[in-house]
């Protein structure tokens, strides 16, 4: 089933919007109402003359491209003028101290912070806040991003919404559970070659954190998941 949209709504990016009828090049703003499938009924519609923020939550397994889509969405957001800036938990020097970075090696200048009441000091002047490695943070990370949306700001987290035990990290349930819009995406099972949502650990050791890429983690499915391997 689809919905309806009145007159006041305005449709933003419609390039994006699309079904089986076929894409749509663009809309003018009409006090006809106009037709749209749930698919549609994403961040790119705002209401017209309000000040609206929203929480998008990007989670899913290792080398799912959780970081590459939190990348592409801030860089987007600034092709189009906004101002954004984009925050990772100091501890994660894995790739740079001063970048947000993908395992494809896609990057974005970032600010490092300790704790998460910082980026409401740091993002104040920002209009799209970007926050990578969500489950590293303290858990007022939720209070802190619904802070944010309901100044006006779009807010992106990204994270793992399991640990290697497979169970939920951090604050992100939370988050997920908060957010106007939340994209799960998988990676490929390295076993089997299925759709992977887990994050298989290679290295020995049982602490919940282990900083690490394809040294200490594999992308694996259900089926192939084996959450006590690690502790030997």
């Amino acid at each position: 089933m689809g919905g309806f949209l009145p007159w006041r709504w305005k449709v933003f990016e419609p390039q994006r919007v699309s079904w089986r009828g076929g894409g749509i090049a663009a809309f003018m703003l009409t006090r006809e109402p106009l037709y749209f499938p749930n698919a549609a009924l994403e961040p790119h519609i705002l209401p017209v003359n309000r000040r609206a923020g929203w929480i998008e939550v990007i989670c899913g397994s290792m080398f799912s491209g959780k970081t590459e889509e939190l990348i592409r969405r801030m860089k987007r957001a600034r092709f189009a003028r906004q101002r954004v800036e984009i925050f990772k938990p100091a501890m994660d020097t894995r790739f740079s101290s001063e970048e947000v970075v993908s395992h494809d090696a896609s990057s974005l200048q970032s600010t490092a912070v300790t704790t998460s009441s910082e980026i409401l000091l740091l993002a104040t002047e920002s209009d799209v806040v970007g926050v990578d490695e969500g489950q590293f943070f303290d858990a007022d990370l939720p209070r802190v991003v619904q802070e944010l949306a309901r100044s006006g700001k779009r807010v992106i987290v990204a994270g793992l919404d399991q640990d290697f035990k497979g169970q939920p990290f951090g604050p992100m349930p939370e988050l997920m559970a908060v957010a106007e819009y939340v994209t799960k995406l998988h990676a490929i099972c390295l076993v089997c070659g299925a759709p992977a949502n887990h994050s298989q650990r290679l290295a020995e050791g049982s602490e919940r954190v282990l900083l690490g890429a394809v040294d200490a983690y594999e992308p694996r499915c259900r089926e192939c998941f084996r959450p006590d391997a690690s502790e030997k």
